[in-house]
């Protein structure tokens, strides 16, 4: 098995006979960084396209990348109408109506889990506004053609190794005891979101306490909406709680094997 990450909270999961895309995100202005040197159009793999929230950096692309590939697409409810305003046919997109919604693609299992997005602080949204400025306007389109949606957390079993994603980190306790009850080898978590946003993320790592851990979207990918964070500060946090996980911090692009 391959796994890919393409910036922001998304990946492609690979292997032999199948490809899984997960919020799959490659539209950028010009400012952003580290630069993102594929396009959509680069994209013509995948054979479903699994969702975490409706925001444009996880949802912008996902018509494009559904033409190009055929893949459907599964994501949680209120997303679909976005998707089919950008492109898409409605009979392409499956909108999960249960938590715990269990799909079978092709031998690859995987598991919807309703979550909740991380809530902005007010720090956090105060140094944004501070960055957009006067720009407020442009972006305040971008932002309302895109709403949240249901946000889901994905549990996949790949080749014998079970993957989580969360495309972002405001689960409840609650929510992450009851992930963490099963067994998790790979934990992709986000570093965005809240000023906060390293001890919020390993919470999610003392629950689901992974073999490996692949922190994601701390990437500057739409300045001035976005900064880049640091994840060094959470790495060594995790490898003082948690010495027998490894960290894995990614290049855009890179893939990794397992």
């Amino acid at each position: 098995m391959e796994l890919t990450w393409f910036g922001t909270a998304g990946f492609r999961i690979k292997t032999d006979k199948h490809t899984i895309l997960i919020d799959p995100y490659f539209s950028r202005n010009d400012k952003a960084l580290p630069r993102q040197s594929l396009k959509p159009s680069d994209i013509q793999d995948g054979d479903v396209i699994l969702i975490s929230h409706g925001h444009f950096d996880h949802i912008y692309d996902v018509p494009t990348l559904s033409s190009n590939t055929g893949a459907k697409v599964y994501c949680g409810n209120g997303i679909g109408e976005a998707l089919i305003r950008n492109g898409m046919e409605r009979g392409q997109i499956h909108e999960v109506n249960s938590a715990g919604e269990n799909f079978d693609f092709n031998g690859i299992q995987a598991q919807a889990f309703f979550s909740q997005h991380v809530k902005f602080d007010r720090w956090l949204i105060f140094k944004t506004l501070a960055r957009i400025n006067f720009r407020l306007l442009r972006y305040l389109p971008l932002i309302r053609e895109y709403p949240e949606g249901q946000v889901l957390s994905w549990r996949l079993i790949v080749e014998g190794k079970t993957i989580h994603h969360f495309g972002s980190a405001g689960s409840t306790s609650d929510e992450l005891a009851r992930l963490g009850s099963q067994p998790t080898d790979i934990l992709l978590v986000p570093l965005q979101g809240h000023s906060d946003i390293i001890q919020i993320a390993h919470k999610y790592v003392t629950a689901l306490q992974p073999k490996v851990v692949i922190p994601n979207h701390q990437d500057n990918f739409f300045p001035p909406i976005s900064t880049m964070v640091d994840p060094q500060p959470f790495a060594e946090l995790v490898k003082q709680t948690n010495p027998d996980a490894e960290i894995k911090i990614l290049e855009i692009n890179e893939t990794v094997s397992f």
